[in-house]
C-alpha cells in the first residue's frame, strides 16, 4: 500500500514578505513533524492577496517564477511537495499564480484563468490547465475562482491529474454577512465546489485558503482534504489550522472509478462545443 499524507492550510498572509516566509517555514516544519508528503498553502501566500477588488492600489510584490523568492520556497520544501500562491512577474505582466516545488526545484506553475469582479485590474489572466508528475502522483493546480468552473478541474482530470490542489483567498459574503462564518453563504459555496469537483472527477482534492481579514475581506478558512467520492476526510472548519489526511491515492481512484467511472463514461460527441 502506498499511503500519502496530505495537508491543506488555512492561515493569514500579507505584504510582509519576510513575515510570510517565517510563517511558511513554521507551517512546513509543522507538516514535516507530522510526516506530511504534500502541503498546500493558500493563494497569495507570498505577499498577500488584494486588499480590495477595484484594482490599482496596494498590489502584492511581483516575483519571478525563476527568481530568488521561489528558489527560497523550494529550498524550504526539501523532500516535501509544497504548493503556494504568489504574484508572478513575467516582463510587464503580472499573474495570480501558484507554484509547486520539491527538493529545490519547481515542478509546476499555474496562472489563474478565471478572474472574479475586477481582479483583472491587477492581474493578467492565464490561459491553460495542465497536470504534471510529482513524487506523490500526478497533480493539477487551480486558484480560487477557477474551481467554480467544472471545465477547469475536468481539463486537469483528463490530463491525468490524480490530485488537484486548489489554493484560495476566498472571502465571506460582502453583503448581509452573518457573524459566524459557518453560516455564511460563501463558506457554503466554497465547500460545495470542493466536494462537487472531487466527486465529478473522482480525484483527491486538496483545498487551502487564507484566514483572518485583509483589507475589506474576511476569509472563510475551510481548508480541507476531499476524497474521490466527495467525502471530506479532514477540514479546519471556519478556523485557521492545518487539515491532514492519509490517502492511498492509486487505491482510492481505482475503487472510486471501478463502477461508475465519470471520466470513462463521458460522451464528448453529445456535448456542444463552447
Amino acid at each position: 500500500m502506498s499511503v500519502t499524507r496530505v495537508a491543506a492550510v488555512a492561515a493569514p498572509f500579507d505584504r510582509d514578505l519576510e513575515g510570510d516566509f517565517r510563517r511558511v517555514a513554521e507551517l512546513i516544519a509543522t507538516a514535516r513533524a507530522q510526516g506530511v508528503h504534500l502541503l498546500a498553502l493558500p493563494e497569495a501566500a507570498l505577499g498577500g492577496y488584494l486588499a480590495h477588488l477595484d484594482g490599482g492600489a496596494d498590489e502584492p510584490p511581483a516575483l519571478r517564477a525563476d527568481g530568488p523568492e521561489i528558489a527560497r520556497l523550494a529550498a524550504l520544501a526539501g523532500d516535501m511537495v509544497v504548493c503556494a500562491g504568489y504574484c508572478e512577474a513575467d516582463g510587464a505582466r503580472r499573474y495570480n499564480s501558484v507554484v509547486c516545488v520539491h527538493d529545490g526545484r519547481v515542478l509546476g506553475n499555474h496562472r489563474k484563468v478565471h478572474q472574479p469582479l475586477r481582479e483583472n485590474a491587477s492581474y493578467d489572466s492565464g490561459d491553460s490547465f495542465a497536470a504534471f508528475d510529482t513524487p506523490v502522483g500526478r497533480i493539477g493546480l487551480l486558484i480560487c475562482y477557477d474551481k467554480a468552473f467544472p471545465e477547469a478541474a475536468r481539463a486537469l482530470a483528463l490530463d491525468g491529474a490524480e490530485i488537484i490542489v486548489v489554493v484560495s483567498a476566498w472571502p465571506g459574503s460582502r453583503t448581509d454577512a452573518p457573524a459566524d462564518l459557518a453560516d455564511d453563504r460563501w463558506t457554503r459555496r466554497f465547500d460545495l465546489f470542493d466536494r462537487a469537483r472531487a466527486l465529478e472527477n473522482q480525484v483527491v482534492w486538496v483545498s487551502a485558503n487564507q484566514s483572518g481579514t485583509f483589507g475589506s475581506m474576511r476569509f472563510v478558512c475551510s481548508a480541507k482534504i476531499v476524497d474521490a467520492g466527495g467525502d471530506v476526510l479532514a477540514t479546519t472548519g471556519t478556523a485557521p489550522g492545518m487539515a491532514v489526511a492519509e490517502v492511498d491515492v492509486p487505491a482510492m481512484l481505482t475503487a472510486a472509478r471501478r463502477g461508475m467511472g465519470h471520466l470513462r463514461d463521458r460522451r464528448p460527441s453529445a456535448y456542444v462545443a463552447a
